[in-house]
């Protein structure tokens, strides 16, 4: 069952359209990840751990748009910050696909 929020809870999470710019192997995660490197436009740069190697290789994940929620508090995984949460959803073999703009959006957009 989901649990029900207010508006005002909506309002209080940022997700934002950003650019990929640099995709790592993440051999210290628990689960395979890779470390991005997310161009926010205004907001600047921000990295994240991202579980999403089934589906996606490094050279096709560069340059392409996803969208984010970037005001999460970063949290440290293995030897690596996290400044934001790259949304997806599991898929029905339980790999995850990302969510994206249907058409390209200038980056730092927000979601509204």
């Amino acid at each position: 069952m989901t649990k029900e929020i207010s508006f005002e809870d909506f309002l209080k999470v940022d997700i934002r359209i950003g650019t990929i710019i640099e995709v790592n192997d993440f051999p210290k995660a628990k689960k395979p990840a890779y470390q991005l490197h997310i161009d926010f436009g205004d907001l600047g740069i921000k990295k994240s751990s991202a579980q999403i190697t089934d589906l996606y290789t490094k050279e096709a994940l560069l340059n392409k748009q996803v969208s984010a929620i970037v005001n999460f508090k970063p949290r440290q995984i293995a030897n690596f910050s996290s400044e934001c949460l790259v949304l997806g959803v599991y898929n029905e073999e339980g790999k995850v696909v990302l969510l994206q703009a249907s058409k390209p959006i200038k980056n730092g957009e927000q979601v509204n």
